[in-house]
């Protein structure tokens, strides 16, 4: 491919609406435009790293005996209200009508339709185990589309169901996906973490995801040094400093508190810490409502909370609240709270005596309150994100906590949707139960982006072989007087394998040095004026820097033997 035809815009200003390091790169480096918030338009360069990254995961998806297939991405409104999902995702998920009024979503995953498929076909126990995967195209109306293709509205993702008769074959499916996934990030380059996550909306026993360290990431990483401990911040545990803190209220009563709603208002206007504050959080299932207490120096931790319930967990709206205790959020709290509300703490909740809660009533508090003394819990939980200053659960050192990019994901769904849309199958003796299953993800621009983020540096993009849009650049800085031996070398290279492009734009040194440093290509090979004087061409590593002058004539000879070496590092383990 000659670079004079060949569509890569590269810009030399960063783009106004690029907040982190690999969307300024990716935009200026020409491999994708913004078509509207989180939607954009891969261009050659984008669409051939999206490829390669797809090809490994084929690949290592084929490996595990998974089988492709294609789902569609505009899908029945009925399938998702059988599972709960169609009010579950809110706002997240596209909705829209045919003409005849019929509910429709673009979908924002696919356990539905597989589950679906797998209730059509697989309907004896000879026919399980099965493992389906797919890479097709996910709507999700992100609030914030952020990070270029980090977050987005529209994205491509590998995602694969596992379906199983036993939980031990989940459990042997669970590994597999796990090995997998191992051997697709390390093929890609990518240095990364896996650590315990919390199921969300997709429901089931047990998930890990597969995170790269980066500033850039959007989720939270709690990690020991000291014994090798990682989960995310959303189900992390650890042990806790938590101690009772002296209290200026001698007995239980009602004071004004007009506007004041945050802990940070309340503590400030009462002049007290925030750990003698109880926040009162109002959560609703699809059966109960539910008040979670946590104090006011901590977040309450929704994922463990809806581990705790079992149930799917949403916050209650202002309405909800307004209707079940008779005041706004911000002034509820558990003292004569409705007595169908169950109420349920954190740990860090009873350490606290004679604290504060919401009094029930708009503009108003309770002060001297104590939990277990003047309301009922009905449980004590780990319900509250670890914080800086908590210590592992095994081995007591102190926690570091890290940003992210989450590029992988496995869950154990179990049979939450086999039960939900009749996908049974029949064991050796004719007794019918739910197909067990599993759901596996990956987000092939957040590989993308996560590789740009983690070896990018003041130059550019610098590309693993293995996803680099081409493997080496040929630079002609002559064009006019070395074009003939470009095209031979161009030629040779392209015969022995090496994935090349030629750079013969009738354009400065400079420009193509700089554009090449953007791209990130992992190999150059130049001819110039300097090098041909003695007959040679010079061949460098993006990487490293790392140069070789070789004579012309063993040039390709000696390109493809080092991108030959190097493809080697990320060849199937």
């Amino acid at each position: 491919m000659r670079f004079s035809r060949f569509l890569a815009p590269t810009l030399k200003e960063d783009p106004k609406e690029a907040e982190v390091l690999s969307h300024r790169l990716l935009v200026r480096a020409g491999f994708f435009r913004q078509h509207m918030s989180g939607v954009f338009v891969f261009l050659p360069l984008g669409w051939r790293v999206l490829q390669k990254v797809a090809r490994i995961i084929r690949e290592e998806m084929d490996r595990i005996g998974a089988q492709e297939v294609l789902m569609p991405s505009l899908t029945a409104g009925e399938v998702w209200k059988a599972t709960g999902r169609w009010e579950a995702f809110g706002a997240d998920m596209f909705r829209l009508k045919d003409r005849k009024g019929r509910d429709l979503a673009l979908a924002p995953t696919h356990e539905e339709l597989m589950t679906l498929l797998a209730r059509n076909h697989f309907r004896s126990y000879r026919d399980l185990p099965q493992i389906l995967y797919q890479i097709q195209t996910k709507f999700r109306d992100e609030p914030r589309p952020r990070g270029g293709v980090l977050r987005s509205r529209e994205f491509a993702m590998k995602d694969s169901y596992s379906f199983d008769a036993t939980w031990e074959g989940l459990d042997e499916s669970y590994a597999l996906h796990d090995r997998a996934y191992r051997r697709i990030f390390d093929r890609a380059g990518l240095k990364y973490v896996v650590v315990s996550a919390s199921s969300g909306l997709m429901g089931g026993s047990q998930s890990e995801e597969f995170m790269v360290p980066s500033e850039a990431g959007e989720d939270r990483l709690v990690l020991c040094d000291a014994c090798g401990y990682a989960a995310n911040v959303e189900v992390a545990e650890g042990k806790r400093e938590d101690h009772s803190v002296p209290s200026p209220f001698q007995k239980m009563e009602k004071v004004s508190t007009p506007d004041v709603r945050s802990v940070e208002e309340v503590a400030g206007f009462l002049n007290v810490t925030p750990e003698l504050i109880i926040k009162g959080l109002v959560v609703r299932t699809p059966t109960r409502m539910v008040m979670a207490l946590v104090r006011g120096d901590r977040d309450l931790a929704e994922s463990k909370l809806q581990r705790a319930l079992g149930e799917e967990v949403r916050m209650a709206t202002p309405e909800e609240v307004l209707d079940a205790f008779g005041a706004p959020i911000g002034f509820v709290g558990p003292v004569d709270a409705p007595p169908e509300v169950e109420i349920i703490a954190d740990l860090s909740v009873r350490q606290v005596e004679r604290g504060v809660v919401g009094g029930n009533e708009e503009d108003t508090h309770i002060v001297g309150v104590t939990p277990g003394v003047d309301f009922p819990v009905s449980r004590y939980l780990d319900l509250a994100l670890v914080k800086e200053g908590d210590r592992c659960v095994r081995c007591g050192e102190p926690l570091r906590f890290r940003s992210a990019i989450e590029v992988g994901h496995i869950f154990k769904l179990g049979t939450k949707y086999s039960e939900a849309l009749g996908a049974f199958f029949t064991d050796a003796e004719g007794k019918e139960h739910p197909i067990i299953m599993g759901s596996y993800g990956i987000g092939l621009a957040r590989v993308m982006a996560a590789a740009v983020e983690l070896y990018a540096d003041e130059k550019g993009i610098r590309w693993p072989l293995s996803i680099a849009p081409f493997e080496a650049v040929l630079l002609d800085l002559d064009p006019g007087k070395y074009g003939e031996i470009t095209r031979k070398l161009y030629t040779s290279l392209q015969e022995k394998g090496v994935e090349a492009i030629w750079d013969d734009r009738n354009i400065s040194a400079g420009v193509k040095f700089k554009d090449a440093d953007l791209i990130g290509y992992p190999f150059r090979l130049v001819v110039g004026e300097r090098g041909m004087r003695e007959g040679k061409v010079e061949i460098q590593h993006r990487f490293d820097g790392t140069s070789r002058k070789v004579p012309v004539e063993e040039a390709a000879i000696s390109l493809a033997e080092w991108v030959d070496h190097e493809r080697r590092h990320f060849a199937p383990g």
